[in-house]
């Protein structure tokens, strides 16, 4: 019997399978990753032959769900449960209690062991759950005693749907489009009802990498995978000297091949730690050989250009443990974006080992919180920039290996440092060799068949988030990361393009409600990313979501059980394409207005993440904001033994203020993207060789050059170059927002966007901002409002020598409120704001004096400031 939801198609009850044992293997050669010959770095660009417009070639049981029960001697399920129950219950009585029952005896959406023992077990659930009655401690006694530390632990959980009606408080403009709203929430609660049903709930749901892949126990390995268009199945590799008679797998009737192996008879497992693995399949597109989609490390072995699985189970004594808790969430997040393999200064692929070592210090030091990691999840083809994945569930081999990225992790949470991993379920490469395309020969396996599963821009696979399997993968893999890696959260990439069947290509977002609301909605994308935010944060309380989303989707940072997405912060994307648009414009054109407007333009109580640039903006063929200020005076005149040019001076005075505006009144976040703190030179060119297109145009290559892939960071550190100042001044900046935690404060007020001055000036919290933008004026006795009264003293100064400024300010002088209405603010102090000058200003009361020497470091040889002029 199948049940059907939103085009969803499952089982009610699962399927049992059979083991064939074989003898002893032993594997003929040394496992690929441990040799020491250096991998070859071929690129990788295969594209599929399928016709984007033919009707998928997946058969019926392409969509159906399997909850597999394991071998007696292989990974069983019972041997997983974790969930304290508080009372004892007949298994099958379970689905008659009512929910009064369930909050009696704790019996919830996370708390639901016991129904997947019913539904994912089979017979296994005739047997009642014994359950000691309340103590400090209990224990489940179905196959194995799981212990509770304490009754105190507060129980991770991931909540029930809400009634999904608050967004309309918030916001009474939805009310317009309740319809779509509440057709949305019913699928999400729905589909929430029925992974509880069907699959024990989200907790169970989101372990797949429990039951597919590679599953080791005690007596041997089970391998599992889901490719239902597949005729044949065998797994191959260096263990069986990739002989496909030697291991065939057995299907079930939901499309899952499997196949367990024993142990060696001395005890050793059938496949050694590091060695080659793939599945080959007859398929309706012909005989292939995959990795395996739930693969956990795969790496591109000597000699050849598409990557190899690797089995990845290494000994007890080699496996890395974590030695540090992982920090607690932030209340303002300030992220250093980076990317492992380029973040040498050196013309090489770095490591996760040198990043741990070199650059985490180095992003403590300049007071950023959190450090955003790019291209983690393995991508043959290395310029993608780790967005055309090719292994989900695989860390980036290029870098090291699944134990150096954990090392580096736990350095970082030993540093304080929150690690965001910028993870890819918006599209899939398009490689049919190492990637998830036509993996079990049809068209529609992972994917939604013809044109509508494949990205025209991006040249990349879109995944069907209305198939249970396709659900099963993606939330598994994000709980994969968070789980086995410790990662502290997410950066979700192209969320814009998963919400909307046009991908917002060649749609231009007005803020019209019906935008967002209509057909052009993809609902089944929408409910996954709530059923991803639900699974995340109720597992990982501490657990940090971004999306990046340009199209302003309303509801997207309020909580799923209030009829949200449920996101924590949305990457406020049109403040770096503002800055771009103004750029390219002459001082005088510049609209205070426009710039405070795009600044603030974003929605209550749905926080953002502001950058002024990221790494779309590095990339070769767009330039970065210190290039489109200082453009070729920045080879020949950063060098302080040399008189700048009016360029150079203009470039990095606005390269600070911009950056501090933006981080002023851009969001409850901010982004900065490694090595642009110190306006790195030049733009981001992967190593490529020449391509010709289909039209028969060429674009040239760069002989596979890593000269522009990488970061010189030894620039920023250089004393005599003027890098230096802008380094400096982004460190204090970061310094100064964690002592007050301006980012975050509740109060904040524009008082003045002047237009004919070229001023701003904006409170937040108890602190004072004042950008003079004009190319000339300086201003004496300028007067600015404020709210609180009191004695006001510089904290953080542009033109402060040490950032490369002229030093026009006086930091030890003392600004006295008046009493008086000005700028619709009830007192103002006078101020001198010298051209091209940002300044904060703080009450002296909530000054300590070492708080001053930290945000405003004075150095012993500094130049004496220039007296003001009265």
């Amino acid at each position: 019997m199948v049940y059907t939801i939103s085009g969803i198609r499952f089982p009610a009850v699962p399927s049992l399978h059979k083991s064939t044992l074989r003898g002893d293997r032993r594997a003929a050669s040394l496992p690929v990753f441990l040799r020491k010959n250096n991998f070859s770095r071929k690129i990788l660009a295969v594209k599929s032959s399928h016709d984007s417009d033919s009707p998928s070639s997946a058969i019926a049981e392409s969509d159906k769900v399997l909850i597999p029960q394991d071998h007696d001697n292989s990974a069983s399920l019972t041997d997983q449960l974790e969930t304290p129950v508080i009372t004892s219950v007949d298994a099958h009585n379970l689905e008659d209690l009512t929910m009064e029952d369930e909050e009696k005896y704790n019996i919830g959406e996370a708390d639901s062991s016991y129904r997947q023992i019913e539904d994912g077990l089979g017979s296994v659930a005739s047997s009642p759950v014994d359950v000691d009655i309340p103590a400090k401690k209990t224990s489940v006694s179905v196959g194995k005693e799981v212990k509770i530390p304490s009754v105190e632990a507060k129980p991770k959980t991931i909540p029930r749907p809400g009634a999904g009606q608050k967004i309309y408080e918030i916001d009474p403009s939805l009310l317009a489009h309740r319809e779509h709203l509440d057709f949305r929430f019913g699928q999400y609660k729905r589909l929430h009802d029925e992974i509880n049903k069907h699959e024990g709930g989200l907790d169970a749901f989101s372990r797949g990498y429990e039951q597919f892949g590679f599953l080791r126990s005690a007596t041997g390995v089970t391998y599992r995978e889901w490719a239902p268009g597949a005729k044949s199945a065998a797994l191959i590799g260096d263990f069986n000297n990739w002989n496909s008679n030697a291991d065939v797998m057995t299907r079930n009737e939901f499309g899952v091949w499997e196949i367990f192996l024993p142990n060696n008879v001395d005890g050793s497992p059938p496949i050694p730690h590091g060695s080659r693995v793939k599945i080959r399949m007859d398929t309706p597109s012909g005989v292939k050989d995959s990795i395996p989609a739930w693969i956990k490390f795969s790496v591109q072995a000597p000699g050849e250009i598409p990557y190899s699985g690797i089995y990845y189970d290494p000994p007890e004594e080699e496996k890395y443990v974590f030695k540090h808790p992982q920090p607690k969430k932030p209340k303002s997040l300030r992220i250093y974006e980076s990317h492992v393999g380029m973040s040498s200064p050196e013309p090489k692929i770095n490591t996760y080992a040198n990043f741990r070592d070199d650059v985490l210090p180095r992003i403590k030091k300049l007071g950023y919180n959190a450090v955003q990691i790019m291209a983690i999840q393995e991508h043959s083809y290395y310029a993608s920039f780790g967005y055309h994945v090719t292994n989900f569930f695989a860390p980036s081999s290029r870098f090291g290996t699944p134990e150096d990225l954990k090392s580096m992790i736990d350095k970082a949470h030993e540093l304080g440092l929150l690690v965001l991993m910028d993870i890819v379920h918006s599209h899939s490469s398009n490689n049919t060799l190492d990637g998830l395309n036509m993996f079990d020969g049809t068209d529609g396996h992972y994917f939604h068949p013809g044109s509508r599963g494949y990205h025209w821009m991006w040249d990349s696979r879109l995944f069907n988030y209305g198939s249970w399997e396709v659900l099963r993968y993606l939330l598994s893999n994000a709980r994969w990361w968070l789980d086995e890696y410790k990662f502290d959260g997410f950066r979700f990439d192209g969320v814009t393009s998963m919400m909307y069947t046009h991908h917002g290509l060649q749609v231009e977002f007005t803020g019209n409600y019906s935008e967002y609301f209509g057909l052009a909605t993809d609902v089944d994308a929408v409910v996954y990313l709530m059923l991803a935010n639900d699974l995340i944060h109720g597992l990982f309380p501490e657990a940090v979501t971004i999306g990046e989303d340009v199209s302003g989707m309303p509801t997207f940072c309020l909580p799923t059980q209030d009829g949200g997405v449920g996101f924590d912060y949305r990457l406020q994307m049109a403040i770096a394409d503002k800055w771009i648009e103004i750029l390219k414009k002459q001082d005088e054109d510049w609209k205070m207005g426009d710039i405070v407007h795009t600044l603030t333009n974003r929605r209550w109580l749905e926080k953002c993440v502001a950058y002024a640039e990221s790494h779309d903006q590095a990339l070769v063929g767009d330039k970065t904001i210190a290039f489109w200020l200082m453009d070729k005076d920045m080879y020949d005149f950063m060098s302080l033994d040399r008189p700048a040019t009016p360029r150079i001076d203009r470039g990095i005075a606005l390269h600070k203020m911009i950056r501090l505006i933006t981080m002023g009144l851009g969001g409850e976040g901010y982004l900065n993207f490694m090595g642009n703190e110190f306006g790195h030179p030049e733009w981001i060119d992967f190593p490529r060789g020449e391509q010709q297109l289909p039209d028969g145009s060429v674009i040239p290559g760069n002989n596979y050059s890593y000269d522009k892939c990488r970061r010189r960071f030894d620039l920023g550190d250089a004393d005599y170059l003027r890098y230096r100042g802008m380094q400096e001044f982004d460190q204090a900046m970061q310094h100064l927002e964690e002592k007050f935690g301006f980012m975050t404060t509740e109060h904040q007020y524009i008082s003045r966007k002047n237009e004919g001055d070229k001023v701003i000036v904006f409170e937040r919290g108890n602190l004072i901002f004042v950008f003079n933008f004009h190319w000339n004026n300086s201003y004496s006795d300028y007067r600015v409002g404020c709210l609180t009264p009191g004695k006001y003293k510089i904290v953080l100064d542009s033109d402060d020598a040490l950032f490369g400024g002229f030093n026009r300010l006086n930091h030890s002088a003392e600004y006295f409120t008046s009493e008086g209405w000005y700028d619709d603010r009830p007192r103002s102090f006078l101020i001198y704001a010298p051209s091209r000058t940002a300044a904060v200003y703080a009450l002296a009361d909530d000054l300590e004096p070492a708080l001053l020497d930290e945000v405003e470091p004075a150095l012993a040889d500094e130049v004496e400031p220039e007296p003001v002029d009265p």
